[in-house]
């Protein structure tokens, strides 16, 4: 499970990944809204560029936690993503994405979307899992995101453990 080499710790600002899609009519419903499965898709792919670029294996998706749609986005918004490893374990690694919608035409921007995704680094050629390097928070923010994603851990654990707790 671990590829037993000397990995190199690694700051949450060399992994992030900002990814900008435009929204147009085939990514909408019959509303003209973007289809959730399409944003959750882009943001898939933010999540595994960022756990990509930290972990420098191919990095595949375990879990998605708490994605809310808090408004439609509509046809012609700007869209962008910000994905981070806000925690790196074994051999997986908590990328939070956070989604702000751009309005082209009046320049306003708004936070529409957040979701926690847990990645598992893989070696391509064996499918076996790697060992991931440690993460170094530097900003107030980053320690915060760090110290959060060993709650929602435990408590994916919990979950997955049929541990529940009230």
């Amino acid at each position: 499970m671990s590829d037993n080499k000397k990995l190199r710790s690694k700051f949450i600002r060399e992994s992030q990944v900002t990814m900008i899609e435009l929204v147009l009519p085939n990514d909408t419903n019959i509303m003209n809204n973007l289809l959730g499965g399409r944003l959750m898709h882009w943001m898939d792919i933010a999540a595994a560029m960022a756990a990509s670029r930290h972990c420098n294996t191919v990095a595949v998706t375990a879990v998605v936690d708490d994605l809310s749609f808090h408004e439609p986005i509509k046809l012609g918004n700007i869209v962008t993503l910000n994905a981070s490893v806000n925690r790196a374990f074994n051999t997986s690694m908590e990328v939070g994405v956070r989604v702000e919608v751009e309005d082209f035409e009046t320049g306003e921007k708004k936070h529409s979307n957040s979701a926690y995704f847990t990645f598992v680094s893989i070696e391509s050629k064996t499918g076996r899992k790697m060992t991931v390097p440690e993460i170094v928070p530097e900003t107030d923010e980053e320690k915060k995101w760090y110290n959060d994603a060993l709650l929602r851990r435990n408590q994916r654990l919990q979950k997955k453990h049929g541990i529940v707790q009230h």
